[in-house]
């Protein structure tokens, strides 16, 4: 596809068009292991983990040093498509002589020998392919959440990581921290038992953007700065003109590169429901309010419903999402104070805005109401009067043995097992997925879990797969 053909793609039903004729799932081709794939190093507890950076600059920056902290790792490569931008620079100029690269794919071909795991911190739409590489050469993978940008590439992934037997990690790093473990404590001990509604919101000034709702085309081009591979950073995505607001964390505002407010933050708030709950994937995804909606980026604010069935002995479930800055969810009698919480990391550029409701959750069972914040943040029972009631009935809670950087190390070493493993963090992505899709269509889903399939909206099922990859990249979908 040449440019020019390929930047007069400016539509929404012109995007539509490159999906997958399928209107189920694509076909998931996992080939037999070539002779050139290297089974994963069996690491000696007293050795270092050989770590490869993809992604290196903002918050795949913070990752490699919260990986280097550790003590477990030795960062052995290094690779981003924007080599010379600051936030890149700052992580060369503390890892000198170690080899750069701007294209994981070389990256993999000179040094695959020399790697044993790699941190992979680049926007959503790329974890796909550097993921699924790195695996079927079984170089075990800590990738940010959400784990891909579509349903099925996460299905991918699941698959992948059992074939070829390697430690995966998702970056919802309050998976190792005390919510964690209290969740699984209350529940195991039957304080958290029969909830059948979850509240859960983002409402701060973090992630929104200002561009107009009113927009007919993608933004106009503007020269690729030179020190940026733009052809590597678009990766599977269909070509894109260069523009600014594509990059630096405003890829997440776009359908075609991010997962919005919902793939950045409710990895952070929904993650020890969906697994303690042993919530699945849900049977109605249910779009009850977009403002601003539009082809081309997310709502200024969202509200998704996500009906999950009865589990087990567990009652069906309601979980109601809401985001944007005017899209408060109510809060029960006796919620208490609404500070901010110091759990909850700030903006990357260090400020704090204020803001009128913490990014969090509520938890309504059938005999307690529990409030939540975000990562790490542990819930309290509320009213007060309740939880002072129930004091002497909570279990005691285990402290963390390892943050969630430490966790992936131990783990590539035998040591420990992951908390986040993509068969966990598999089915809680593909969530986001499902209510990504009901944001772009604006529309009520029902869904098949075991089928893997929508039963109302065939639209809605080629989402599923997403575009069609580029000539060049449709090799990774087979691994």
């Amino acid at each position: 596809m040449n440019k020019k053909s390929a930047a007069s793609r400016r539509n929404f039903l012109k995007q539509i068009s490159l999906l997958t004729a399928s209107t189920a799932l694509a076909p998931i081709v996992l080939s037999e292991v070539s002779a050139q794939q290297m089974y994963p190093r069996k690491i000696r507890t007293a050795e270092k983990v050989n770590l490869a950076c993809i992604g290196i600059g903002n918050r795949g920056g913070e990752i490699i040093n919260d990986l280097f902290k550790t003590g477990h790792c030795t960062i052995v490569a290094l690779c981003d498509t924007d080599m010379g931008a600051p936030p890149t620079q700052k992580i060369i100029t503390k890892f000198p002589g170690v080899p750069q690269f701007q294209d994981f794919r070389e990256m993999f071909e000179k040094m695959s020998d020399k790697i044993d795991a790699v941190v992979i911190g680049t926007p959503d739409f790329s974890h796909f392919p550097a993921t699924m590489l790195a695996m079927s050469l079984g170089k075990h993978v800590y990738v940010e959440k959400p784990m891909a940008h579509t349903f099925n590439e996460v299905e991918l992934m699941m698959r992948a990581a059992k074939k070829y037997g390697v430690v995966t990690q998702m970056g919802n790093q309050g998976h190792s921290d005390p919510n964690y473990f209290q969740f699984k404590a209350w529940t195991e001990a039957g304080i958290i038992k029969d909830v059948t509604a979850i509240t859960a919101h983002m409402n701060n000034p973090r992630r929104w953007h200002k561009f107009d709702p009113k927009i007919k085309s993608l933004p106009a081009a503007e020269p690729v700065p030179a020190s940026l591979d733009w052809d590597t950073w678009l990766g599977t995505e269909q070509f894109h003109d260069y523009n600014k607001d594509y990059i630096n964390g405003q890829w997440r505002c776009w359908y075609d590169f991010g997962m919005g407010a919902l793939g950045d933050w409710g990895a952070h708030i929904i993650d020890t429901a969906h697994q303690f709950l042993e919530l699945g994937l849900p049977t109605e995804i249910n779009m009850l309010y977009a403002k601003e909606h539009n082809p081309f980026f997310f709502p200024y604010s969202s509200t998704i419903e996500f009906k999950f069935p009865e589990r087990k002995n567990m009652p069906p479930c309601v979980i109601t999402w809401y985001d944007g800055l005017d899209n408060l969810p109510t809060v029960p009698a006796g919620y208490g104070t609404v500070e901010l919480d110091p759990n909850i990391p700030p903006p990357s550029n260090g400020t704090i805005a204020p803001s009128k409701l913490n990014p969090g959750k509520i938890i309504y069972s059938k005999e307690l109401t529990f409030k939540g914040g975000s990562h790490g943040s542990t819930l309290s029972i509320i009213p007060e009067e309740k939880a002072k009631a129930m004091a002497s009935k909570l279990p005691e809670v285990p402290a963390s043995p390892s943050n969630h950087f430490e966790n992936f190390l131990l783990a590539c070493k035998g040591q420990e097992k992951t908390r986040s493993p993509f068969e966990i963090a598999g089915p809680l992505s593909q969530v986001f997925c499902l209510g990504v899709i009901a944001q772009q269509l604006n529309a009520k889903l029902k869904f098949d879990p075991a089928a893997k399939k929508f039963v109302n909206n065939d639209l809605a099922n080629k989402l599923l797969v997403g575009t069609a990859p580029r000539r060049e990249w449709k090799k990774y979908y087979k691994l």
